[in-house]
């Protein structure tokens, strides 16, 4: 299983802890998913994040 659908899979499970609650927190753990899958995906290397990072420019 790749680091991406780990990440999903961690996230959806946060996310449903909160998701008890009604519409709102069901948008709130679409939120945690997509957060989760990002992260994954970073860590995987599919994906790079270094640019939203302010002031963290070599050269």
């Amino acid at each position: 299983m790749s680091s991406s659908t780990t990440g999903l899979f961690a996230g959806l499970l946060l996310a449903l802890i909160a998701a008890t609650a009604g519409f709102g927190w069901f948008l709130l753990a679409i939120l945690f998913a997509a957060a989760g899958y990002v992260v994954g995906a970073h860590l995987e290397g599919r994906i790079n994040l270094a640019g939203l990072v302010p002031g963290r420019n070599r050269g």
